[in-house]
């Protein structure tokens, strides 16, 4: 009977409440279906703004929606600034209150254990301030982040550091969760924009103002000044407070604040803000609408009622809006998910388990996240739309603390980069920029306007090691002398380092010191392991910028001419000097111009040989001619006269052709033969290595590791120290121990040939370097500053005098490589004369060709059934071979009327020519003489000078006397 009653009771309960809502339905009235959810907030500054913005959106989303019939009842929790306390809240409210979401906590601390706990109940858990990255990690499918992840912020920062040109930065943050988790995502935004993290500055979230003092201290022995600080407003103002107090606001530091401390600058009291005067930061840009300032006007005045005393202490940050915008999320995504009896499934459980094991599982669980996740609508801090379960990053305001307050001096948004005003309309998204002209004024600490650099030489004042390597030979880059406990730097580096440190607008303190191995000498790689080593702060000396190295110090620009070559010794060659005169032109233009000369010649026969009887006679004669003429050309000695037009412009082109030809060769045999022919003993590195020569290298140089990757052995590498050392070697020769070729760097090589240019010459490919330059540690901030003094020096008259003092005059002695190098005339310096002579010949010809088969047509166009192509194609050779007698010279010819021995009539044609007593060449009688009547005759008759024409021929008289 006892367990009876309750279950009556309960059942009572159901048939009321389904009467209550047939009654309702019936009336017209909707049911308001309650759904319980928790929060679970610090009441601190942003929980109890953020409490306060919840139940407003809820409030006010309900009055204009009255008609849904869901209606959130928010179920609170304080979790007293702690992470089992939150854990208690959110365990209490899953348990007792059977809540079907969660909005909190705050910190990403607290956070990491509810989510877990919302995992296993299939309650979401949504949170408006929780930001740090490693809450992605876990992957909950529960999980949603109504705020922004930290690491969205990191290329803002970044686009900032690579504006103003910092190479250094020292991060700041607080040893929590929240603070570590950032640091990942932010040196890889730092290292895509070439900066280094040197130190990682960590505080602790309860440390007290001498443990913040003494972390403080630390950062100023060091010289990095860039520093970034993430943690909360409440850390944050005491590090500014302390900072100010101990001297670090100055005009020589960089400070940069996370949206941590940006998004609640005016939760800070105004005495802290005058102490973070020329603070920069970055926080997420909102819109300011008239919606939005209804609502402030709304909040102060619900605060102002509820607790007068803190009515200015809560005044509204955007974390307050994320709170609005995720109450009106959840309770649209309630109603989208059609809620209708949210219950929990208890698990079956035994009196052993923990409270942990017994709590239920939502069953609107996986309904109500899938609604949530798709809920789109434009909420008070920007449009609300959920990617993996979190906001999408946002433009970003680029802030400058000023005085009390703080103002927006930039944007940046992923797209576009560092910009002056926001852009709402579609843009060129390759316009990406991280200019620092996009960027208002900014007043740094120390009320300074211009950008520091972001680095000093530390407080201690402790001068610059710079190693330099103690030599023994090419004393002109560098030579170490020591004497009375005093050490004397004297060369063309030193120079060059000493003027480029002068040019710096800052004053950089720094002293020599040399180095040497046990053996006394200082190997090059030795010297930069120990700069790595942190046993120097750099090193100056003929110091090759290689790739190997690169991984261990950092280079700055090369001050010198990069390459490795090779120097070999020069012979008075004897034997090629009978062929000299072939050497002014290359092959291919010899060959050109040969063919050229015949070409032209070809061309003029062509044109002449029908017209100019200088051009006419038997074909060995004829060729003979033609190839007389075409090469008499070359010095003008031609007899023959051309009659035809187009013969004399094709010549007037070539004689210009042929008279810079003979100039220009002309010129360059007379350079070849005045100078000395001096030619080196060897031309190519592998006929070295095949015969086993011996070839030397600077004692100490990278040369070395070279020359053993091209596969020299080991025994035939020889280590000089100085240029006498070297000749002496090239002295001997390999069969005594010497050297047959040297490698070094090429301004080495250029002092030595200053010194030997008669003995030696430099050939052979160059092997390509970056030249010498000046080396510092992994990530010193000099590094760019002295790359861009290095540039101003180089392209002064100082480095000209630097030059001038230590390498000489180069000017001396002649160029190593003028005595063999080859001047000979190439094909490229004259094929656009040729092209122009061709050019005129071909068309010479094109036009001779159609006036010829112009003259022709009856032969080609007959159609004359017996006459085959054969035939015609013969027809017109042989007129071309005769003379063409419409030619002005031959229409002086005279008709006379002559009886024949046989009594009969004929026409005798006498031909009065204008030529001299050149054998006359064969011509056929026209068409209309031969009646239509085959023209093809014996070769032997028409060498015989005499034509027969069936049908009334004409006999040509030979025998007729001239008129």
């Amino acid at each position: 009977m006892e367990l009876k009653l309750p279950i009556l009771s309960l059942f009572t309960l159901v048939v009321s409440l389904n009467t209550l809502t047939t009654i309702n339905s019936a009336t017209g009235q909707n049911v308001e279906i309650p759904v319980r959810v928790g929060v679970v907030v610090d009441m601190g500054y942003t929980g109890q703004m953020g409490l306060v913005c919840i139940q407003m959106a809820l409030s006010e989303f309900y009055a204009a929606h009255n008609h849904f019939e869901t209606r959130l009842l928010l179920s609170h929790r304080d979790s007293n600034r702690d992470i089992v306390g939150a854990a208690a809240a959110a365990l209490d409210l899953l348990k007792n209150e059977e809540v079907q979401a969660i909005i909190g906590p705050l910190t990403s601390e607290q956070t990491n254990f509810v989510i877990n706990l919302g995992d296993k109940a299939h309650v979401p858990v949504i949170t408006f301030s929780a930001t740090s990255p490693s809450l992605s990690s876990i992957r909950s499918s529960y999980f949603i982040r109504a705020t922004l992840n930290d690491s969205s912020q990191v290329q803002a920062i970044g686009a900032i550091i690579q504006a103003f040109g910092w190479r250094q930065v020292v991060p700041i943050y607080v040893d929590n969760e929240f603070g570590e988790g950032i640091i990942p995502s932010l040196t890889d935004a730092l290292e895509q924009v070439n900066a280094h993290v040197p130190y990682r500055s960590v505080i602790p979230p309860s440390a007290t103002d001498d443990q913040i003092a003494g972390e403080l201290y630390k950062l100023m022995t060091m010289p990095t000044r860039v520093f970034v600080v993430h943690m909360r407003a409440l850390l944050g103002r005491r590090l500014f407070a302390k900072a100010k107090q101990v001297g670090m606001m100055s005009k020589e530091y960089v400070w940069i604040i996370t949206d941590g401390i940006a998004n609640e600058l005016n939760s800070i009291e105004s005495s802290v803000m005058e102490s973070m005067l020329g603070v920069i930061g970055v926080r997420p840009h909102f819109a300011r609408t008239e919606e939005f300032h209804k609502f402030e006007i709304r909040y102060k005045k619900t605060v102002w009622q509820k607790n007068p005393t803190e009515y200015h202490s809560l005044d509204l940050s955007i974390y307050g809006l994320w709170a609005y915008d995720s109450a009106i999320a959840l309770a649209l995504a309630v109603e989208k998910a059609r809620v209708r009896n949210a219950t929990f499934l208890k698990a079956n459980t035994s009196s052993n388990w923990t409270d942990l094991e017994r709590i239920g599982v939502s069953s609107i669980g996986p309904e109500l996240i899938k609604a949530l996740s798709s809920t789109t609508f434009r909420g008070l801090a920007g449009k609300f739309e959920l990617i993996d379960g979190q906001l999408q990053t946002p433009p970003y305001e680029i802030v400058n603390v000023v005085g009390p307050r703080e103002r927006v001096v930039s944007y940046w948004t992923k797209e576009m980069g560092i910009i002056r005003q926001l852009i709402f309309t579609d843009v060129n998204t390759n316009t990406y920029t991280t200019s620092n002209s996009n960027i208002a004024p900014i007043t740094w600490p120390g009320d300074r306007t211009s950008p520091p650099k972001g680095w000093v030489i530390p407080t201690s004042g402790k001068k610059l090691r710079i190693g330099v390597p103690v030599k023994y030979g090419f004393f002109e880059f560098l030579k170490v002398t020591s004497s009375n406990n005093t050490t004397h730097v004297e060369g063309y580096s030193k120079d060059v380092f000493d003027a480029v440190i002068k040019s710096l607008p800052y004053s950089v303190q720094y002293e020599y010191i040399p180095f040497s191995t046990s053996d006394h000498t200082g190997s090059y790689n030795d010297l930069v392991y120990q700069v790595y080593k942190k046993n120097f702060d750099g090193a100056v000396g003929d110091i090759a910028i290689v790739a190997n190295r690169s991984q261990y110090v950092d280079f700055t620009l090369p001050y010198t001419q990069s390459g490795v070559s090779m120097v070999v010794p020069v012979r008075d060659d004897n034997s090629k000097k009978a062929w000299v005169f072939l050497k002014p032109l290359t092959k291919k233009l010899w060959v050109t111009t040969f063919c050229s000369f015949v070409l032209i010649g070809f061309l003029i026969w062509i044109l002449e040989h029908r017209i100019n009887e200088d051009f006419r006679g038997p074909p060995w004669e004829q060729l003979g001619v033609t190839f007389w003429f075409a090469f008499s050309t070359m010095v003008f000695t031609q007899k023959e006269r051309v009659i035809s037009n187009m013969s004399r412009i094709v010549l007037i082109i070539w004689f210009l052709v042929v008279l810079i030809l003979i100039q220009s060769y002309t010129a360059s045999l007379t350079s070849m033969l005045t100078v000395q022919q001096m030619q080196p003993t060897v031309t190519d590195v592998n006929e070295l290595i095949r015969k086993h020569e011996n070839v030397g290298y600077q004692e100490g140089s990278f040369v070395y590791g070279l020359l053993i990757g091209m596969h020299f052995e080991e025994s035939n590498l020889k280590a000089f120290k100085s240029t006498q050392e070297m000749d002496e070697l090239f002295t001997k020769g390999t069969a005594n121990g010497g050297i047959a070729a040297a490698f070094d760097d090429i301004p080495c090589l250029k002092i030595f040939l200053a010194n030997y240019c008669s003995k030696y010459t430099m050939v052979g490919p160059t092997y390509k370097t970056d030249g010498f330059g000046f080396i510092f540690q992994k990530g010193s901030p000099l590094v760019t500053d002295i790359s861009g003094a290095i540039l101003k020096v180089t392209q002064s008259t100082k480095m000209m005098e630097i030059e001038k003092k230590w390498l000489g005059n180069e000017s001396r002695c002649s160029s190593p490589n003028a005595s063999f190098s080859s001047n000979s005339l190439a094909l490229e310096s004259f094929w656009g004369l040729f092209m122009i002579v061709w050019i005129v010949a071909l068309s010479a010809f094109i036009i001779y060709v159609v006036r010829f088969l112009h003259q022709n047509w009856h032969v080609v166009n007959r159609s004359d059934t017996e006459s085959t192509t054969l035939d015609k194609i013969l027809e017109l050779i042989q007129s071309f071979y005769n003379r063409d007698l419409s030619y002005h010279a031959f229409r002086n010819i005279e008709i006379r009327e002559n009886r024949n021995c046989c009594g009969c009539d004929c026409t005798r044609r006498v031909e009065e020519s204008l030529c001299t007593n050149a054998p006359p060449s064969p011509i056929l009688p026209s068409p209309e003489q031969q009646n239509g009547r085959n023209l093809v005759e014996q070769d032997s008759s028409l060498q015989n000078n005499s034509t027969n024409v069936q049908g009334g021929e004409i006999q040509r008289d030979e025998t007729r006397n001239q008129t």
